[in-house]
């Protein structure tokens, strides 16, 4: 059994460098000089993904409120747990935009334009049904693509949108068998 070779790189940066460059950009909170991200473009991207939580937030309540008919009961539960998950998911994007030095977009003014989802009431309970199954196919996607963006040059909104983007899954796959029970 060979032993393994001396790595030519060290495993990790030695101590007093460490504290060195903590001290050094003190302000920063957060981000050190590690960080590799362009902090503009994922705080950008934070901001539409913010957007796009708020607005399936809206469209989701609306949908509760309105839900009618012989199955609206349980569907209209699903939807309210859908708008409480969400609901999280731009907390979590807020809070994450914060740590990184930028301003969570809150307002209201080009609230859809920065959102990838769309705010489609929906005519039905079904139409409702779809319209969010649109919307969550949307997010996964937009989530997929800025994770691949993200990569390992900020892990740590990484590892939040891959977290989101698995509960994003999970409401997908729930719209579809809402549909289904529904015969749709």
């Amino acid at each position: 059994m060979a032993k393994d070779a001396p790595s030519k790189k060290p495993f990790l940066t030695d101590i007093q460098t460490l504290r060195r460059r903590a001290r050094k950009h003190i302000e920063s909170g957060a981000v050190t000089e590690g960080y590799r991200a362009d902090r503009n473009v994922v705080i950008r991207l934070l901001n539409e993904a913010l957007a796009t939580e708020i607005v399936c937030v809206l469209r989701y309540k609306r949908h509760h409120f309105m839900a009618s008919g012989i199955n609206a009961q349980s569907v209209a539960q699903e939807f309210l747990q859908h708008a409480n998950e969400e609901q999280t998911h731009a907390d979590q994007i807020a809070q994450r935009i914060v740590q990184l030095g930028g301003a969570p977009d809150f307002s209201p003014d080009g609230l859809l334009t920065r959102s990838h989802a769309e705010y489609v009431e929906g005519d039905s309970l079904t139409g409702m049904i779809k319209e969010d199954l649109v919307a969550e196919r949307i997010a996964i996607d937009s989530y997929r693509e800025m994770i691949a963006y993200m990569g390992n040059d900020d892990p740590t909104t990484r590892r939040m949108l891959e977290e989101i983007l698995a509960m994003e899954e999970e409401h997908a796959d729930d719209l579809v068998s809402l549909l289904e029970e529904l015969g749709s």
